[in-house]
């Protein structure tokens, strides 16, 4: 009889994450943090000298959401800023790879949100008029990325992405920084985030 292969990935607090049947008990925003800070988005095919992390592109997209709905409770912006948690696991995928890896990856990714949102009070699934706001600002931060990092002309990045209006992205920037930097401001985020649920 074949051994069953492990599921489960030990994780820097002490924490085991059974990928298959992930709890809420078993996640904490520091494994988070860390995780995501050392996930580059892009496959890290992008310019400068740091990699554009995953948690660097979260913070973004928690200021973009915040610009798109000025008047969304705390919640919904800890859920933006949430939005790809699930990567600091199973890492940012690229749009083909998730296309051939298939109905799999999306299952894996919900569970893992689900576990991850529960933890912090949320609902387990978002409802989808938030979902769309934060996917949205999502795709805005993928237009800045591709144009300031990436190496889209901006028509090539409009054309996969859509062209953002001009006032969400007024004075933004692409933010390029060391793991550690980008790690505590987003815990530090999630922080006050949190403390404005309560």
């Amino acid at each position: 009889m074949a051994k069953q292969p492990r599921a489960w990935q030990r994780m820097l607090s002490g924490r085991r994450l059974d990928l298959l049947d992930p709890t809420p008990m078993d996640i904490e925003i520091e494994d988070i943090a860390h995780g995501l800070a050392f996930v580059a988005r892009w496959n890290g095919q992008t310019a400068g000298d740091y990699a554009y992390s995953v948690a660097e592109h979260s913070l973004l997209v928690e200021t973009l959401f915040g610009r798109i709905t000025p008047s969304a409770p705390a919640k919904w912006r800890l859920a933006a800023l949430l939005h790809d948690a699930p990567e600091y696991v199973i890492g940012d995928m690229i749009s083909p790879v998730k296309a051939a890896v298939g109905p799999d990856y999306k299952v894996l990714d919900e569970r893992l949100e689900a576990a991850v949102h529960i933890r912090f009070g949320l609902p387990a699934k978002v409802p989808q008029t938030i979902k769309r706001q934060i996917k949205k600002a999502d795709r805005i931060s993928a237009w800045m990325e591709a144009t300031q990092i990436a190496g889209f002309t901006e028509a090539e990045a409009s054309k996969f992405f859509g062209k953002p209006d001009a006032s969400m992205i007024d004075g933004l920037q692409i933010v390029l920084r060391p793991p550690v930097e980008t790690r505590n401001a987003f815990t530090a985020r999630h922080a006050s985030l949190l403390e404005d649920c309560t």
